[in-house]
C-alpha cells in the first residue's frame, strides 16, 4: 500500500455537525408529537474543574439541539451511596431518557457502582457493563460514545474495514475494548496492545487501521506506521493526540487531527442516542407515534 504525499484528515467537525443537524430534527419531531424534548440528565459528583467545563458543553449542546439537560450536582463530600440513589431516582423517573455519569467521580466513590445504578435504556453514554456485553453478544444497547463516533467516521470516508488488520492500543472498558469489539462485529482482525506490550512498534506496522487511544502524547511515532495506513488519534492532552501528527501525516493515507476529529463525533453520538432513547421511551410508555418511522437498533443507534 503506497502512502500519498500527506494524509487526507477525516473532519470530524463537519460529520458531527451532519449528525447533530439529524439529531436536531428527529428532537423537533418528539416534541411535537410526544410534547415534550428528551431528556438527557448528568451527575456530577465534586467540582473537579475539567469536569465542570464538559457538563456546562453538554448543556449547551442540548441546548442547541433541543434536548432537555438537566444537572444533578452532588458535593464532593457526598458518598456512593448517595451517588448511586441519585441515578437511580433518575432511572426509576419517566420524564429523563438518558443520563450520563461524568468522569472522574472523586477517589472515595465507587466509580463502577455508581455508572452500574444507570438503567439500561438510558445508558446513552454506554458506560456500563451491561451494554458492554449487549454490545460484544450482538444484542442490542448504546455503544460507547467515542468508539461509536469513530465507527461513523469510518464509514463516512468509506474506509474498508471487513478482512483488514486493526490494531487498538489502549484497553480502556470506555475506549480501547468496545472499539476492538466494534471493528471485530465488521469482520475485521483485531489486536489489542496497550503500552507494555513487547514490540509495539512491529505490531503497529502490520495494522491496516490504527486506533490510539493510549492516553499518551505523541506516543505512536510515524515510522511505526505502515504506509497508506487509516490513523484513528482518540488521545486528547491540551489539543495533543496519542500520534506525532507530523509525522504520521506523511505516512497514513487517513488521518484524524487533534482537535477536530474524534472528539466532535463524541458528544454528537452522544446526543442521538439520547433522541434513540426518548424515541424507544416513547414508544413502550405510548407517549406518542414518532417509533412508527422504523424499527429501533440500540446497537447502531439508528432507526432502521
Amino acid at each position: 500500500m503506497q502512502a500519498p504525499a500527506r494524509a487526507r484528515l477525516m473532519d470530524g467537525t463537519a460529520l458531527s455537525q451532519e449528525l447533530l443537524g439529524e439529531t436536531t430534527k428527529k428532537a423537533s419531531d418528539f416534541l411535537r408529537n410526544v410534547g415534550r424534548r428528551p431528556c438527557l440528565a448528568a451527575v456530577l459528583v465534586g467540582d473537579d474543574p475539567a469536569s465542570v467545563t464538559y457538563v456546562k458543553m453538554k448543556r449547551a449542546r442540548c441546548e442547541r439541539v433541543g434536548i432537555e439537560p438537566r444537572l444533578i450536582s452532588l458535593p464532593d463530600a457526598a458518598s456512593t451511596t448517595e451517588a448511586v440513589e441519585a441515578v437511580r431516582e433518575l432511572s426509576h423517573d419517566p420524564t429523563v431518557d438518558g443520563i450520563l455519569v461524568q468522569h472522574p467521580v472523586p477517589p472515595h466513590v465507587d466509580e463502577h457502582a455508581v455508572f452500574e445504578a444507570i438503567a439500561p435504556v438510558k445508558d446513552v453514554d454506554g458506560a456500563t457493563t451491561r451494554s458492554f456485553a449487549a454490545m460484544a453478544f450482538g444484542l442490542g444497547g448504546f455503544v460507547s460514545c467515542t468508539p461509536g463516533g469513530i465507527m461513523r467516521l469510518l464509514d463516512a470516508y468509506g474506509v474498508e474495514i471487513a478482512g483488514k488488520h486493526a490494531v487498538v492500543i489502549g484497553r480502556s472498558p470506555i475506549l480501547g475494548k468496545p472499539v476492538g469489539m466494534l471493528l471485530l462485529a465488521r469482520d475485521a482482525t483485531v489486536t489489542y496492545c496497550h503500552s507494555r506490550t513487547n514490540d509495539l512498534p512491529g505490531i503497529v506496522r502490520q495494522a491496516d487501521i490504527v486506533v490510539a487511544a493510549v492516553g499518551r502524547r505523541g506516543f505512536i511515532r510515524g515510522a511505526w506506521l505502515k504506509p497508506g495506513a487509516v490513523v484513528i488519534d482518540a488521545g486528547y492532552d491540551g489539543n495533543v493526540g496519542d500520534v506525532d501528527f507530523e509525522e504520521a501525516v506523511r505516512v497514513a493515507s487517513l488521518l484524524t487531527p487533534v482537535p477536530g476529529g474524534v472528539g466532535p463525533m463524541t458528544i454528537a453520538v452522544l446526543l442521538n442516542q439520547t433522541i434513540v432513547a426518548a424515541q424507544a421511551h416513547a414508544d413502550t410508555t405510548g407517549g406518542g407515534d414518532i417509533q412508527k418511522t422504523g424499527r429501533h437498533s440500540l446497537a447502531t443507534g439508528h432507526l432502521r
